[in-house]
């Protein structure tokens, strides 16, 4: 699975599938992080690896690895709590797709990752995907383990320096991964793909 959003250059999409981020790519981030181009252009061109294990903690504080999850499909998002709209939009269509794919999607595990453990706490986290579906789980991390994550799956994400004592708000990339029974990467959504084509692509890697 590729998503059709391949066909096109990463320098040409960065404006558009970075979220929150209007014009320049200013940003707290250091120069030793890729940038949203680069790693736009690995994802999107399957340049290198995608992927990666984890061991993070859900939103009961439990301790949760990648292994656990096997003989499900997972469907991972990074984003944050404090996202104004694309997030809770997106996690909506994920929802959505689950529930339409009726009792196949219990073959389904959709994950909630946070870009922004500073902040989103275990009780965050838990107040937040409860908001979206009853199976939707919340991890977080230390900062390294997240940032180590999220350049797996070529996430760009950077924090953008407040004004005026506002909240800090995060600029990061926001597709849906898919990732098959084994741990396998399979391929992405783009923002605002429509919960009956998650389905339409879902099914193909469900059991028959």
């Amino acid at each position: 699975m590729r998503s059709v959003a391949h066909r096109f250059g990463a320098a040409a999409l960065v404006a558009e599938l970075l979220i929150g981020a209007p014009g320049a790519l200013a940003s707290t981030e250091d120069a030793a992080t890729p940038s949203a181009a680069e790693l736009m252009d690995a994802l999107m061109w399957n340049h290198g690896p995608i992927g990666a294990p984890f061991d993070l903690i859900d939103h009961h504080g439990r301790r949760r690895t990648d292994s656990q999850f096997r003989g499900k499909l997972l469907v991972l998002y990074f984003g944050y709590t404090y996202c104004p709209d694309v997030c809770p939009t997106d996690l909506m269509a994920i929802s959505s797709a689950i529930d339409l794919l009726g009792p196949a999607g219990n073959n389904v595990q959709p994950i909630f990752i946070t870009i922004d453990p500073q902040r989103d706490t275990v009780e965050d986290l838990r107040r937040y995907v409860s908001t979206f579906h009853p199976r939707l789980i919340g991890l977080t991390g230390s900062e390294h383990d997240i940032r180590t994550l999220a350049l797996a799956y070529k996430v760009y994400y950077a924090k953008i320096a407040a004004e005026h004592g506002e909240p800090y708000a995060i600029y990061h990339t926001g597709f849906i991964y898919l990732v098959d029974r084994n741990g396998k990467y399979l391929g992405f959504f783009p923002p605002g793909t429509r919960p009956d084509r998650m389905v339409e692509i879902i099914r193909q890697h469900l059991p028959q």
